[in-house]
């Protein structure tokens, strides 16, 4: 399964759509997602930013041994794409992806 956490772009086909970060997290944990991308500002930072799917993917992969995804990120804001690439980087270290 392919995840786009998105608030507005439309969704690329073959994709499945969320809008929030717990909904690309609840996909996450039932298993099956082999990529996902993510956009940073959803337009409610109450509920959460694509950064958070991030953190948890991390937080999985340090303190479970989950198997992350292939991630994308396609957010539009600079800076918050700098910090996602950051945390994906992390991420392929604590699961030794080259």
């Amino acid at each position: 399964m392919r995840v786009y956490l998105d608030d507005e772009r439309s969704t690329p086909e073959g994709w499945v759509r969320v809008y929030w970060p717990d909904e690309a997290i609840a996909l996450l944990r039932q298993g099956g997602v082999t990529e996902i991308s993510l956009d940073h500002d959803l337009g409610d930072d109450a509920r959460g930013t694509g950064y958070d799917v991030i953190a948890w993917i991390e937080e999985a992969v340090a303190l479970d041994g989950f198997v992350p995804p292939s991630i994308r990120v396609h957010s539009a804001n600079p800076s918050a794409r700098l910090q996602m690439e950051a945390g994906i980087a992390a991420i392929e270290r604590l699961a030794r992806i080259p």
